[in-house]
Parts: structure tokens; C-alpha cells; sequence
């Protein structure tokens, strides 16, 4: 299970609508950070680590959403929870924007059901039949007789890209899913009902939801940093070509063993072992 790290100062600076006029953020930070919800609460438990010293502007929305911004220049730093693709890259190239990608965690998205729930183990096939449609049936894996409620991350979500490249592989997702807009909002839903399945980044896993092995192998901090759990992915933040100032600081911040272990606070797994 992951654990959560308790702030007991600061409050994170949250990026809103009204700071936006004609694509331009109107803001005063010293470093702006939006995208990937699963990132999330990296980028947040750093702006609160850098309370006092840097004021930092945190926001959700999406591995596409922080793409965006870091190619309009709304952001200074795009959080995301995959590469970005090629099309992606001309685009920023062609507005000027020459992205760099900072390899800053591990993570392992984890399939989860209701507590309740009996079945503990699935198979990559199971997997895709569940979410293509195939299997609509609990008592088809192992479970009880009822139906299968399936829950998926919108379009504009890396986990989502992460879990079509992995688990469905060019299927498309059942016309009965429910999308949510981020990873708190899966767990949600999967909390709320004994039927439904979800996925979720590793920093997620709570006591609310019943954590699914793949293929007898459990995500876990170790199993996500040694890649042996087979939907195991990395996290990345993004700048626009080699950061400097602020931005510079706290990127090699993250990246040293102390920003390393606030990773593994936040229930990730770091991009090495630590001392």
C-alpha cells in the first residue's frame, strides 16, 4: 500500500481559469507545474517541500493537458505519465518549443477492485477481454456472479495511453465504461462499487480499494523499480529545452536522493535504488 506524506505547513498553490487570458497564465511564480494526475502528488509534495523558498503553481488536469501548456507556454514544467509522441514533438518544435524529458520516477499501474471483491489475480488477456468487452462477467474470472463494472481514465490521460499500449493493445474500451478525469476519481468509483474494475498509478493504492496482482505478480515499489510488474511504467517532467533558475533547482532537486525519497514517500518508486 502506498503512504501517503502528511503536510503540516504551506498550502500548494493551485493553478485556476482565471489566471488564463488568451492562452497566456498571468502568474507570479517562480515555477509553474501542470499535468498528469498521476504525477500529481509528486509535484505537489514539492511545491510544499519548497514552501518558503520558491513559490510553486501546481495543477492536474492530464499528461495531455500539461503538453499543451508546456507548447503554449502556460507552464514552465509539464508533468506526464508517458512519452511524448512524435506528433507532439513537431508541434512543439513548429511553436518553437524544444521539449526535454526528465526521467523522475517509477510507477507500477496497478488494476483495483472493490474490497469485497473476491478475485485477486488477472492475466494480461483477462485484462483486455475485461476492458474490450469480452468478459462481462465476474464468475468468468474467478468471481461471483454479477456483472462488470468497467472504469477508465479519459482520452487526454497518459494513464490511459499507458493502459491502451499495455493491456489492450489496438482494442478499443467497452461502450459501457465509465471515464473519469483522474486517478483519485478511479479509485472513487471503484470504492463506491462491488462490481466495478479500475486501474491506477502506484501512489494511489489505498485501503479503500483492493489492490490486483498481474499474472501472479503484485505492484509494488520493488516490482515497479526492477520493471518485473508487467504494467510498470516511468514518470517524466517535461521543460521546454534545458531549464534554468527555479526550474533548474528544483528538477535536480527531484532528482537527488533526498528528492528521491520524498518519491518513495508519495508511494512511487524512485528511478534507482537509494542508499
Amino acid at each position: 500500500m502506498a503512504r501517503r506524506r502528511m503536510f503540516q505547513t504551506g498550502v500548494v498553490a493551485t493553478l485556476v481559469a482565471g489566471l488564463f487570458t488568451f492562452g497566456l497564465a498571468v502568474s507570479a511564480a517562480d515555477v509553474t507545474m501542470s499535468g498528469s494526475t498521476t504525477v500529481l502528488p509528486i509535484a505537489q509534495a514539492v511545491a510544499e517541500a519548497y514552501a518558503g523558498i520558491y513559490e510553486i503553481e501546481v495543477s492536474g488536469g492530464g499528461s495531455a493537458v500539461g503538453i499543451t501548456n508546456l507548447i503554449d507556454g502556460t507552464t514552465m514544467i509539464c508533468d506526464s505519465s508517458r512519452a511524448l509522441k512524435a506528433e507532439e514533438y513537431a508541434a512543439a518544435v513548429a511553436r518553437g518549443v524544444h521539449p526535454m524529458m526528465w526521467y523522475i520516477a517509477n510507477d507500477a499501474l496497478s488494476p483495483i477492485v472493490h474490497p469485497s471483491n473476491p478475485v485477486s489475480d488477472l492475466t494480461i488477456a483477462q485484462l483486455r477481454q475485461i476492458y474490450a468487452g469480452e468478459i462481462t462477467n465476474w464468475s468468468e474470472v474467478g468471481g461471483t456472479n454479477a456483472p462488470i463494472l468497467v472504469v477508465s481514465r479519459d482520452s487526454s490521460s497518459g494513464t490511459y495511453g499507458s493502459w491502451s499500449d499495455l493491456i489492450l493493445k489496438g482494442a478499443a474500451v467497452t461502450t459501457g465504461a465509465v471515464y473519469t478525469s483522474s486517478n483519485a476519481d478511479v479509485a472513487n468509483e471503484v470504492a463506491g462499487n462491488p462490481n466495478a474494475i479500475g486501474y491506477v498509478g502506484l501512489g494511489y493504492l489505498n485501503d479503500s480499494v483492493k489492490a490486483v496482482a498481474v499474472g501472479g505478480i503484485p505492484a509494488t515499489v520493488q516490482t515497479a523499480l526492477d520493471r518485473t510488474f508487467p504494467v510498470a511504467r516511468p514518470l517524466f517532467m517535461v521543460t521546454n529545452g534545458f531549464p534554468t533558475g527555479p526550474a533548474f533547482n528544483v528538477l535536480m532537486w527531484i532528482l537527488s536522493d533526498d528528492g528521491q525519497r520524498l518519491v518513495l514517500e508519495m508511494g512511487f518508486a524512485p528511478i534507482r535504488a537509494l542508499p
